[in-house]
């Protein structure tokens, strides 16, 4: 299930399937696509999840049906990275597989304590979708990026941190909480100079 708050400026989207780790159907990824889109009028989204994991990819009964490789996680990081408001992941807890592309394509990344982040397109024989490689590299930088893809090695929070993948880790896990307060200068700001200091920082 994907909740949606979208009432006020800040829109907040909730991977809400914590009895499946955030694993994502092709309709939870279809409305995550739409809702992102939709967000073009918001001051500021938040990505966040419930449980201690924010999302472990494709739900496996759909990943073997092909959701995999569907080409709806480019789309939504696409739809992500296109949006003219912040973006803020809010990590709740791991991050897996396809998951890591909509948090790759955020424009901040923070952290619960037990974070951890995984991606083992290579011990399952997938490539990863195009842009979560390039954009992981500009982030952590591409020997890094290799470790996690080629090498399949799991990162811990504060080894995230440490490489740039996170940028700030909350003790208290309240990740929604730190999230609403990193946008309060967005709320307060005229929306026009906003936009056009997030243009000037791409």
């Amino acid at each position: 299930m994907i909740e949606a708050d979208t009432d006020g400026p800040i829109w907040t989207l909730t991977i809400n399937r914590p009895d499946k780790a955030g694993a994502l159907t092709e309709e939870m990824l279809q409305e995550l696509v739409a809702q992102c889109r939709a967000a073009k009028d918001a001051r500021a989204l938040i990505l966040t999840g419930t449980g201690k994991v924010f999302s472990a990819g494709a739900d496996l009964d759909a990943a073997k049906a092909g959701l995999a490789v569907s080409p709806l996680w480019e789309e939504l990081s696409g739809a992500i990275a296109a949006l003219p408001c912040l973006t803020i992941a809010a990590l709740n807890g791991t991050v897996a597989g396809g998951a890591n592309g909509m948090v790759l394509a955020c424009d901040m990344r923070i952290a619960a304590p037990g974070t951890r982040f995984f991606y083992p397109v290579m011990r399952l024989g997938y490539l990863p979708q195009p842009s979560d490689p390039v954009r992981m590299a500009a982030l952590i930088g591409p020997a890094r990026t290799k470790m996690v893809l080629l090498a399949g090695q799991k990162i811990d929070a504060a080894t995230a941190y440490q490489f740039g993948l996170v940028d700030e880790i909350i003790e208290d896990g309240d990740v929604t909480g730190r999230a609403r307060v990193l946008c309060s200068d967005v709320l307060n700001a005229d929306m026009v100079t906003a936009r056009t200091i997030k243009a000037l920082c791409r």
